[in-house]
Order: structure tokens, then sequence, then C-alpha cells
């Protein structure tokens, strides 16, 4: 897909959101004046502002990236979201259902006829096809696929073979191939006769006459040797690839360890099929940053934030079930110590201290941990050194801040036993959050799950129960 260049800098995306939405509810009132007036011309100057309205904020939309477009979709009530969407040109249409979120495309998607869709789709490259395919009419998708060519279709189908997670359905197939045994000459002439290259082109792909990938040649390394060299000579031969069925991740990974632009995927015999770009590999890495800030909250989807209340209802639900009964089970081991509170109130005072500073530590650990395994950087092998790792850490935080606290409450209640007691309760809390820390999203990993899948839920309730527990059995035990 080949993009203007944005005409406003980005910083000023927010203004422009600003004067859409100042142009949408100018419209609004002056229609709904116009509504009110009687006579005969009421009509006709209703018409007349409608379309002076439309006009300008159409021209609004006519400057902006497709990027900056659908960042104002998102932005918008769904009525006001579905009046920018039709003042948008139709052939712009593929490239900001291309950009918007998965839950705004839908509403989209939804608000267009088949024409439309297929009007929208047709100048698409097959791997957007393929991005899309999933959301669109399965008689559209067919349709869609009758109008392209042999080659277009098969690499249509070919993509949408593969998972979403694998390098297979992200690869792009527009990429510009040469042999090895021509003079890099003949490569600029031949370049020289393109209408355009295909975007996030860094480097040509050295391939046999079997397809089969020999090697790359970076434009740099094009430009600055003599035209006589053979590409041969100057070429890399051994290029970062992939294969398409491995996972997308690891691909995201390697574009950030080793500063690529692209590379090549290729298939079982070596055979390029595809490549991979820096774009594709942004766009992954930020989709999987929000979906395991959403994982760590029990959120199963990403969500519109103007969508229906039943649709975000059921989008919530779940974890605030299961929470609203971890709530429970910590009342009741609160409940279990109803006499020793009653005989020594200052710990009803003192307890959500503990309870709260477990949680943020859980937290810590949690995050942490998911972050390594995002990275790979966990391993049988040093799991138990992890372990005793952040039990230190816990172990010394506790003793440090759980002794400032102890010495409040003496100071606040002048017991010394009170100040050890809550000492003690803070330190054993931190360290069973930290092991909770490691150990849930170890355990959520082994059963097949995502790691960060509700772990903030549950060691917030693992660090309540925990430390109510722990606080209050320790204060029956030594105070009463």
């Amino acid at each position: 897909m080949t993009e203007v260049e944005a005409k406003k800098p980005q910083e000023s995306l927010q203004d422009r959101l600003a004067q859409v939405v100042e142009l949408l509810q100018r419209h609004k009132v002056v229609e709904d004046l116009t509504q009110r007036q009687e006579g005969q011309h009421s009509d006709l100057v209703e018409n007349l502002v409608h379309r002076q309205n439309l006009a300008e904020l159409q021209r609004k939309l006519e400057d902006l990236h497709s990027a900056d477009v659908a960042y104002i979709l998102e932005a918008l009530p769904l009525e006001d979201r579905l009046a920018v969407w039709q003042l948008v040109k139709a052939e712009r249409d593929g490239d900001i259902l291309l950009e918007v979120s998965d839950s705004v495309r839908e509403t989209l998607i939804a608000d267009m006829d088949d024409h439309e869709i297929l009007a929208a789709a047709k100048d698409l490259d097959a791997d957007e096809l393929a991005d899309l395919a999933a959301e669109l009419p399965r008689d559209v998708v067919h349709e869609l696929m009758e109008t392209l060519d042999a080659q277009q279709r098969e690499r249509v189908r070919s993509a949408l073979s593969y998972e979403e997670d694998q390098v297979g359905a992200l690869m792009d197939f527009e990429m510009v191939t040469i042999r090895e045994d021509v003079t890099l000459e003949v490569v600029l002439r031949y370049l020289r006769r393109l209408k355009e290259l295909p975007g996030h082109t860094d480097k040509l792909f050295v391939v046999d006459y079997d397809g089969v990938l020999k090697g790359v040649l970076p434009i740099k390394r094009l430009l600055v040797n003599d035209p006589e060299r053979l590409v041969v000579d100057v070429m890399a031969t051994d290029p970062v690839s992939f294969h398409p069925d491995e996972e997308a991740l690891e691909a995201a990974q390697a574009f950030e360890r080793y500063d690529l632009i692209s590379t090549p995927v290729v298939d079982k015999n070596g055979k390029l099929i595809g490549r991979l770009t820096i774009d594709e590999m942004v766009d992954l890495i930020r989709e999987e940053s929000e979906a395991e800030v959403l994982n760590m909250a029990g959120l199963r989807e990403e969500e519109d934030i103007f969508a229906s209340v039943w649709r975000s209802l059921r989008n919530r639900w779940a974890w605030l079930a299961i929470n609203l009964i971890t709530a429970f089970l910590a009342s009741r081991v609160i409940g279990l110590f109803e006499g020793s509170i009653e005989k020594l109130v200052a710990l009803a005072a003192l307890m959500p201290i503990v309870a709260g500073i477990g949680g943020n530590s859980g937290n810590q650990t949690i995050t942490m941990i998911v972050r390594a395994m995002a990275l790979d950087q966990l391993s049988t092998g040093n799991t138990s050194r992890l372990i005793r790792k952040e039990l230190a850490v816990s172990l010394i935080n506790g003793v440090i801040w759980g002794g400032v606290i102890g010495i409040v409450a003496w100071v606040l209640y002048d017991s010394w036993s009170l100040g050890l007691v809550m000492t003690a309760a803070m330190t054993l809390n931190l360290l069973l959050a930290a092991l909770m820390g490691v150990l849930i999203p170890m355990t959520l990993v082994r059963m097949g799950r995502d790691p960060a899948m509700g772990a903030s839920v549950m060691i917030t309730a693992v660090t309540d129960s925990g430390g109510f527990f722990i606080f209050l059995g320790l204060a029956t035990l030594f105070l009463m």
C-alpha cells in the first residue's frame, strides 16, 4: 500500500480531532434550528447549510493521512463516526479500514453495502486483503476473489492458510528480485524502469532461476559500489530470514534486535515466497502490548470505547465475577477474626495497608515475569534462580518498609508488639506476593494460556486474602 505523506505534524492531530468534533456539533445545531423554522424557504436553507458544513468537514478529512482519519474515527461516538465515514472518499476506504482497530472496523463494515466493500478492497495488495477477509461477509470475499488474477488469488489463499500469529499471515508479496550473475549497472537500469519501489525496500532479494534465495543486496551497497561489479560479489549471503510457519512475535523480536527494515520469508526448500516489513512488525508489537494490558485487567478483547453497554458488559463481566468471588473469600478471612478486631480496633485500620502493599509488589513481579516471557528470557534452567531473586527482593523490602510502618504503628497506638506484628505481616505478605507473582504466569503458560490473562486479578486476590490472614493471625497469636 502506498500512502502520501501526512500533511500535518503528529502533534496537531488533537487539534484536527477538535476541529472535526466542532464541525459535527455546528452541523447538528444548524440542522436542528432550520428544522424548527417554518416557511417555504426553510428546506432550501437547510439543504444549503447542510452541504456547506459537510463540504468543509470533507476538506478537513482530505488533508489527513489515512492513519489520522482512523484515529479520529476511533475517537468519535458511533453516530458521529458513521457520519464522518460517509464523507471519506471511496478510494481511501480500504486504507482506512486497515488502520482502524478491529472493533471499530466491524462498525464501519456493518455500515457498508457489498458494492462499497468491493470498491474499497479492489486496490489492496494480497496481504492487505487477507487482513480484511476474516471480517468481510463470506459472499463478498468470494466475489472479491473472483475479481483477482490467478497470482493475486493464490497469494491471498496462501496468507489465509496461516494462523494470525504466524509469519505467513503477515508477509508481504510485493518485492524486487534479481539474479546474482548480473552487474550492478544492470540492476540500476532495471530499477529505473519500475514505476515505483515497494514500500520499505531497503534491500533487493537475490534468487536463482528456481526462485531459491541466494542472498540479499542492500540498497546502500548497490549505490556505493562500482557499477561494473557483479551482484554475487557485493551481496550479503547470510541474511536473517524466516519460515512462514514461525511465530510472528519471534520475528518482531528479531526486527528489534537486528534493526531490520525488511527480511525474506522462505519455504522449507529455501524458495523465496514473501517478505516481512517493519510496518507490520510495529503494528504487531503495538497490538501485543495492548492485548497484554487488557489481559492483565481480565478483558478478553479490544473494546470500542463507544461500544454499546451490552457489548462492553459482555467483555468485562467474567473477571468481575471472579473478582467478586475472591473478594467474598477475603471477607470470610476477616470474618474468622471478628473477635480479635473487636478487641483491638487498630487492626481494622492497619490491615488494608498489608494487603495493598502486597498487591502492588505482586503486580510488579508479575509485570517483570510476563515481560521476560514475551522476550523469551525465561527457561526451566533459570526459574529457581528467578524465584530466589524475587524472594530476596521482597524480603529486603518487607524488612525495610515493614519496619517503617511498624514504627508508625508503635507511635500511633503506643504498642511495640503491634509494631512487630505489622512488620512481620508486611514481610510475609511481600514474600507471598513474590512467590505467586512468579508462579501464576508460569502456571498459566503450562496450561496453554496467556501468562498475562487475569494475572492482576489473581495476584490481588491472593495478596488480599493472604495479607488479611497473616496479619490477623499473627495479631491473634501474639496480641490477644
